[in-house]
């Protein structure tokens, strides 16, 4: 069962976040409790389903790994240096697109999602990598992590 049952994420201390980043949070925790794909790769290291938190300390994007019965699994740190200008990036379009689908015509908030789609994968490509020898998660896993990693970022 390499997979994660429970997600929570650590936002003591953060901003609130906008109405918009707080729907992007929840669908992404929901769609990544239906289906997702999370491995720990190491020896030693129990099975899952697994239990994912997620914080930022001391300028590191934090995952703490437990089992289904929340004893330690795994945990590791990640600079958030190579996330950074994706993020960013990602904010952006995702403000563009916020603000298109209130006045712009179908074909144009077509284009601006496409190219939010383009950076979503960047950043799951990143995320990814970044996880190499760690965790393995499928594409879309982490295209869903990577927007907890956005919901973080705005509070950080």
């Amino acid at each position: 069962m390499s997979k994660l049952i429970h997600i929570e994420i650590d936002d003591a201390g953060l901003p609130t976040p906008t109405p918009e980043i707080e729907q992007e949070r929840k669908v992404a925790i929901f769609d990544l409790l239906e289906d997702n794909s999370f491995a720990i790769p190491r020896d030693g290291v129990p099975e899952g389903p697994y239990r994912l938190g997620l914080a930022i300390r001391e300028r590191r994007l934090v995952f703490d790994v437990q089992t289904e019965a929340e004893d330690p699994a795994a945990e590791f740190h990640l600079s958030l240096g190579p996330f950074r200008q994706v993020v960013k990036d990602y904010f952006q379009i995702c403000e563009s697109y916020f603000d298109a689908v209130k006045t712009l015509p179908p074909s144009q908030i077509e284009a601006i999602d496409m190219g939010r789609r383009g950076i979503h994968n960047e950043g799951a490509r990143i995320l990814q990598e970044r996880l190499e020898g760690k965790a393995e998660v499928d594409i879309d896993t982490a295209r869903r992590l990577f927007t907890l990693i956005c919901v973080l970022h705005f509070g950080g």
